[in-house]
Order: C-alpha cells, then structure tokens, then sequence
C-alpha cells in the first residue's frame, strides 16, 4: 500500500505532467500569438549577420535560419515578415506586426523593443565612389561632400553624429544607394566594414576608408513589454552560441570566415 509521502511525489509529478502542455500553449501564446512565429527580416543584397535577401526558394540570412529554428523549438511554423531596413522593423515594433527580430541594437531602439544578447559586433566606416580624392575621416568631413546612409538605422545616426560638415542624407534601401555610388551621385556611403567591402569589389575604383566611426552590435529583439518572450529568446541565443546553430548559420550564409563576436 503507497505511504503518504509516495502518494504526494506521484501527486506532484502527475500534476507536473498535466502542466506542461498547458506551460508550453502558455509560452507560444505569448511569442506567438498568431500560432506562427513571425520574424522580421530586412532585405537587401549586402549579406552580412544581420540582412536577409530574397531568393527563388523564399529567403535566405542568418536571422531567416535563426527564426527558422527557434520556431521548430516552440512548435510553430515560421512567417517571415519583410522590411526594407531596419529602422521600418523598428518603427513597426510597436504595431504587433512582428514576434522576434535580429537587428543593430543602440539606445533610441531601446526606447521601442528589448533586446537579448549580442552576435555581432560590427565596424562602420566609409566607402567613397570611385575617383575621389577623400582619403580618410578628415577629407570625408567637408562641406558639400554628400554622404548616404541607409535611412534611420544605427550606423545613419552614428555618421549624422560623426560628420560635422559633410551631409548625411538617408535612403530607404541598399540597392538605390548602391546605383547613387556606382554612378557618383554621391561621395560615400556608410555602412559596416564586412559589407562594404563587398560592394568595393562590384564597384571599381572604390575605396573603403581604413578608420572606424562605431562600433556596431546586433542582437536578437522582441517588442517591448514581451519579457516572456525576451526570456525565451535569450536562452535561444545563449544556447545557439554554444552548441552551433549560430555557426551553422553563419556558415550556410556565405560567413565561413567571419567570426562570432558576442562583444
């Protein structure tokens, strides 16, 4: 016959059971409340940790596989949801258009979405058009030298706050920036270091600048007020840095080479 104490640890550990369906429902409910995890994703042909591009299967980028798997983890299907960069993802994160993003991180996005840890630590600097006589930060940052950024993001604000006479002006996407480049509209374009390199080896006779203005970060991103959410996706991350799913991604989106850098 059970004793007491045997009959209250069968009690707890049935009572565990019948929990942790109704544990698991709550936890979807609250990062995906529509039953599918939609993960906004920036498009563009730069590459990179943090942009995504458009291919004929659907999409492709790191935060496409990392959104991939993460819903596999809650159980739910994936729903990309699609921007132009990521200050459109940012303004949208108040609307409960988007579950979970992977984008820069600085203090005025903190104002409008939580964010989990670091993957990326990015340098910003400058690609001037072919044929300029800018050399460095100093012959950049001249009156009438016209220089674009991708419109609201971190590294815009981090150029807008660096150059004291040189004018930024912000464009909506990388490819109408690129055109603007190649046919020397403008003088530069700021942008991470990784990525700008690429674009020199499509544009000949440009020139990547040696210096760094910032330092950027990026991260995993909920809405605010989603701290069920945050937490889950703070043990995504932590766990994806350690058991290789971050590698993976990295290394199935062209990054064979680069290396994670959480800080």
């Amino acid at each position: 016959m059970p004793t007491p104490f045997w009959s209250a640890c069968t009690g707890l550990v049935l009572a565990a059971v019948v929990a942790m369906p109704a544990l698991a429902d709550g936890l979807k409910d609250a990062i995906a409340p529509t039953g599918k995890l939609r993960v906004a994703i920036a498009i563009s042909p730069a590459g990179g940790a943090f942009w995504s591009t458009k291919t004929e299967a659907g999409y492709a980028g790191v935060p496409v596989d990392l959104g991939k798997d993460m819903a596999a983890q809650l159980g739910v299907p994936v729903d990309y949801v699609v921007y132009q960069n990521s200050g459109q993802i940012t303004d949208a994160a108040g609307k409960g258009a988007w579950d979970v993003t992977w984008l820069p991180k600085d203090p005025e996005r903190e104002t409008k979405m939580m964010f989990g840890p670091i993957y990326e630590v990015a340098d910003a600097t400058y690609i001037v058009k072919a044929g300029s006589v800018v050399t460095n930060f100093a012959t950049l940052d001249q009156p009438g030298i016209k220089v674009a950024a991708v419109n609201a993001t971190t590294t815009m604000r981090g150029a807008v706050a660096h150059l004291k006479n040189a004018k930024v002006t912000g464009y909506q996407t990388y490819d109408e920036i690129f055109g603007l480049l190649k046919s020397g509209e403008i003088d530069a374009f700021a942008l991470s270091r990784d990525q700008l390199n690429k674009m020199a080896q499509k544009i000949p006779g440009t020139k990547v600048l040696d210096e760094t203005f910032k330092k950027t970060v990026t991260a995993v991103a909920v809405p605010l007020g989603h701290s069920q959410a945050l937490a889950f996706a703070t043990k995504f991350m932590t766990e994806a840095v350690t058991n290789g799913t971050l590698r993976k991604a990295y290394d199935n989106n062209g990054l064979q080479d680069a290396p994670i850098r959480t800080e």
